[in-house]
């Protein structure tokens, strides 16, 4: 890839970054100018950069990344990323109504390495879609210093950009836009950093009121994004409802942050049809992923659902890490109640509830007193029972913790066995062909 790194001949912070990007590319033994399989153009312009209008017509590049400065009416010591544009007017250069194109890949890359990087006493940070220049032929995004002469200028800021620059690597990114927050889009901020999820072009909250189907698409499509996530907690319920709305009638997918947490390392048309056929077992279901990953064919499975049910009373945080080996999808009810529905590629359906089988039985056999017979696996249930207890004389209270733990407590001179107060009962699972999960 052919990177542009523009920066203003007025702007300290650009400057800073590009000396020390320069530096990093002319020492060692790394062909000038090229690093990490990229090949690197400097470009200055005399202009402040939201005013650099056109400035990427001319230059041979596949991406432009502009190197600058970062102010704020509250100055703290940031490093930023962002893409550039105008929801409304046109305040800080571009033209209204306007977006650029964005780079999200390489713009969550480069927030991620800032995040490797940042010197003590800086943080880190997305920033919403706020200013110009607008008129650009390639993906962008601006990377920036923040926010007063004195991070401006210090040269091991200026290093820390410059080597996140250098060392950004995508990582299977998630294309996404984002709405609400305040400038700094916190919640975008840490969902990049966590996940998958990298994002485009980001909605203050101040925007919102004011967006319309035609902004949204833009918003999208400059993002190259597949779905969008509104930091929900940011907006009034009138806003919600007005976005939610748009983003219906325009088609466009919304995921929450765990869903986004949850994309694992599947493609996203397979997570969609997925997403799809896990909705078509429960309405409003939630899918979480387990060890599976890439492309395939999903189908469904069901496991036994008495077994299932069994272990995860006995188990259930268990039962949840386990499955982390296998490559399997689990459905939850939108309340996240275990249903006995999985979701795997064709290609592994086969083997899948053998191993969910084994898995079930190896649970409740380490935690509970069980026997077999033939194709029934036997669960012997003790439990405390308070009545019991209470036609023994013993009353609520600390007694009842020791005889429900298994301790034998004294009571008006005798000993009271939690033997004396429990109840059994059994429970019988029919499992084909048990022998072979013991």
């Amino acid at each position: 890839m052919r990177i542009a790194l523009v920066n203003s001949r007025q702007d300290k912070a650009g400057q800073n970054i590009r000396h020390h990007i320069r530096h990093l590319l002319d020492s060692g033994d790394k062909p000038p100018l090229q690093a990490n399989g990229h090949t690197y153009i400097f470009h200055e312009v005399p202009e402040r950069l939201i005013h650099a209008e056109g400035v990427d017509e001319h230059l041979d590049c596949d991406l432009v990344i502009f190197l600058s400065r970062h102010s704020s009416v509250n100055p703290v010591p940031v490093l930023t990323v962002h893409v550039t544009g105008n929801y409304r007017e046109a305040e800080l250069g571009g033209t209204p109504r306007t977006l650029a194109p964005a780079a999200p890949a390489m713009m969550q890359a480069t927030l991620r390495a800032l995040a490797r990087h940042c010197p003590e006493g800086y943080r880190v940070s997305y920033e919403v879609t706020h200013h110009g220049p607008t008129d650009l032929v390639h993906p962008s995004f601006f990377v920036e210093i923040g926010s007063t002469e004195k991070e401006w200028t210090d040269p091991i800021a200026g290093r820390a950009v410059a080597e996140s620059v250098l060392s950004a690597v995508p990582q299977e990114p998630v294309s996404l836009i984002g709405f609400g927050g305040t400038h700094y889009a916190a919640r975008e901020t840490e969902i990049a950093l966590s996940s998958r999820g990298a994002f485009g072009h980001i909605a203050h909250t101040r925007e919102i009121a004011t967006l319309d189907e035609t902004m949204v698409r833009s918003m999208m499509d400059a993002s190259g994004a597949v779905a969008a996530y509104i930091d929900r907690k940011a907006l009034n319920r009138d806003d919600l409802n007005r976005l939610s709305g748009m983003l219906d009638a325009l088609q466009v997918p919304r995921l929450s942050e765990s869903e986004i947490t949850a994309l694992g390392h599947l493609s996203w048309d397979t997570y969609c049809a997925i997403r799809k056929m896990a909705g078509a077992v429960s309405p409003g279901s939630r899918c979480y992923i387990h060890a599976l990953t890439g492309s395939g064919t999903p189908v469904l499975v069901r496991a036994n659902p008495v077994l299932l049910a069994e272990t995860a009373k006995t188990d259930e945080p268990g039962l949840l890490k386990m499955l982390d080996n296998l490559p399997v999808v689990h459905v939850s009810t939108r309340d996240n109640r275990l249903l006995p529905e999985f979701i795997t590629y064709l290609d592994h359906s086969s083997e899948i509830i053998n191993d969910l089988n084994t898995l079930c039985v190896k649970i409740i056999r380490s935690k509970e007193i069980t026997a077999s017979e033939r194709d029934y696996l036997i669960i012997t249930k003790v439990r405390f029972d308070p009545q019991k207890a209470r036609e023994l004389g013993v009353l609520p209270g600390p007694s009842y913790k020791e005889l429900a733990g298994g301790r034998p407590v004294d009571h008006g001179g005798r000993t009271i066995t939690p033997e004396m107060v429990s109840s059994r009962s059994e429970v019988r699972i029919h499992i084909p062909g048990l022998e072979k999960y013991t």
